[in-house]
């Protein structure tokens, strides 16, 4: 069979190409690189992954864990410089750059991952995700809960109250908030990458580091302990965040589906926290032979609070905003 080709036929072939050619590029599966510090066997990697099949219609996610593909700290201006579309940003890094943000990363603060969570979806929290969007450059999709952060010790001392903590080495990520974080609870904080943390640890290079009992469990941190004290000094959160120009690309419909298949993975992740946490205490204790109890958290608390309230950093709180937080249920 001949085939007749008109002007007609050539002007719809046309308009058919031209069609083609200005689909966006989210209409094909877009390669979404993600950067975590946390390794390939924590429940959040296995949330991402999650998350990857969920969404796998419109994005091919690629993860790179164990800070393999920036450093720790760096993940925050990859995406800020397009070089990078999903990370797990501390919000200590993020108030590098907004100093009131230190507000979200003091002591004590949330009770729990509850409280954590209905912040973050509170019109409380819809103004910080604003203000990053605005400041940062950047898009909060959710809150990637990973336990209770707690005390950790090499040395056998026993902990009761902050004084008990003077002159210990404890291991915090780099940055003014994490070594305000430290001194809270009365230690000396000594600045160390998380994937450097083990060998500082069965070096002496430190004496103890501050995780939730999962981060402790998947990079064996109890192999180079004596002891856990369970402070419960900061509802351990980083915010899973995307390049803002690649949400902004996204159709109002790709990005409900994209919000919603976060929610459900960051709720799974937080429950799978939650579980292991319970857990693991046990373990510690029963297998590993770790001095695991609870010392004096009033005291704790009353140090911190003195402390951060006296900061430089709490002098860029909004006003009334501590209170507000407090009071959510």
């Amino acid at each position: 069979m001949k085939l007749r080709f008109t002007r007609r036929t050539a002007l719809k072939a046309g308009a058919a190409f031209a069609a083609c050619a200005a689909l966006p590029a989210w209409s094909q599966a877009k390669t979404l690189r993600f950067a975590a510090v946390f390794s390939d066997k924590d429940i959040r990697a296995e949330m991402i992954r999650m998350l990857a099949k969920d969404i796998e219609a419109d994005f091919k996610v690629e993860p790179h864990f164990n800070a393999s593909l920036f450093k720790q700290g760096t993940e925050l201006v990859a995406l800020q410089r397009d070089n990078l579309e999903l990370g797990n940003i501390a919000p200590q890094d993020i108030s590098k750059q907004i100093t009131a943000w230190s507000i979200l990363t003091s002591a004590y603060l949330f009770r729990d991952a509850n409280h954590l969570f209905n912040f973050w979806s509170s019109d409380l929290g819809a103004q910080y995700k604003k203000q990053a969007e605005d400041q940062v450059k950047i898009k909060i999709l959710g809150p990637t809960f990973f336990g209770t952060r707690q005390v950790g010790l090499k040395p056998k001392k026993k902990i009761n109250t902050p004084a008990d903590m003077a002159g210990i080495k404890l291991r915090m990520p780099p940055g003014d908030a994490w070594q305000l974080l430290g001194r809270s609870l009365g230690a000396n904080p000594t600045p160390m990458a998380f994937a450097e943390t083990y060998t500082g640890l069965q070096t002496g290079a430190v004496d103890g580091q501050d995780n939730p009992l999962p981060n402790v469990n998947a990079v064996k941190f109890y192999e180079v302990m004596s002891q856990i004290v369970l402070t419960s000094h900061l509802i351990g959160y980083d915010l899973l965040c995307m390049n803002l120009k690649l949400w902004n690309s996204l159709p109002a419909p790709k990005q409900k589906s994209m919000q919603a298949a976060v929610d459900k993975a960051l709720r799974w992740s937080t429950d799978e926290h939650l579980k292991r946490e319970q857990e693991l205490a046990d373990t510690f204790r029963k297998q590993h032979g770790l001095e695991i109890y609870t010392p004096d958290v009033a005291a704790f608390r009353a140090h911190a609070q003195k402390i951060y309230l006296a900061s430089d950093e709490a002098k860029e709180w909004p006003k009334g905003m501590l209170e507000k937080i407090n009071a959510l249920k």
